[in-house]
């Protein structure tokens, strides 16, 4: 069993082969255009709970426990741990924003751009949509080039990479609590009472 559960590859595969068993076995018959909507749907939902997981590991985490972390071991977290989850942290911010804009758009033709116009019933999926939007620009466009310099990825001054984690965390933060307003509008809109 440890050989199986400590290999990553090897357990997502078998989650990936259990979900596709799941997925046949229980709707095989009836794998229409409301099926593939609820795939897609359960696919946004997977990647925005890693997007999301990971901002929350950031911010509950890694944030307030790296000041307690010696200097001369700090480098494990920002050489090894924090370039990964940040490569997971930005893709899936990017293919949660994508499947979300398309899963609205094939909900109903033309639903995304209504959405986003935040006027009649969607408004309240509309204004998570745009939360979410502004929060992985943020991640794209703030946290991601300000962390390649804290992390030291990309050449800069201990003053540019100071003021670079700085910046990043407060994008991070300000990320952090767009979440939670962003969250309530998804569930609420998608599936309303």
């Amino acid at each position: 069993m440890a050989k199986i559960l400590g290999n990553f590859h090897l357990a997502l595969l078998i989650g990936i082969l259990l979900l596709i068993a799941a997925m046949v076995g229980l709707h095989q018959a009836e794998m229409d255009k409301f099926y593939w909507l609820q795939f897609l749907r359960y696919l946004h939902v997977l990647v925005g709970i890693l997007w999301i997981g990971l901002l929350y590991y950031f911010n509950f985490v890694q944030i307030p426990t790296m000041p307690k972390i010696p200097e001369t071991e700090r480098s494990g977290v920002t050489k090894y741990i924090a370039p990964a989850a940040l490569f997971w942290f930005r893709w899936a911010a990017l293919l949660t924003v994508v499947l979300g804009l398309l899963l609205s758009e094939m909900s109903a033709p033309g639903q995304a751009g209504r959405a986003l116009s935040l006027a009649g019933p969607l408004r309240t999926i509309g204004i998570g949509m745009w939360l979410g939007l502004i929060m992985a620009a943020n991640v794209w466009f703030v946290i991601w080039p300000n962390q390649k310099r804290a992390l030291g990825l990309v050449a800069a001054t201990d003053e540019a990479k100071n003021k670079a984690r700085s910046v990043a965390m407060m994008a991070s933060r300000t990320n952090l609590i767009l979440s939670l307003p962003m969250l309530y509008c998804m569930i609420f809109g998608a599936h309303p009472v």
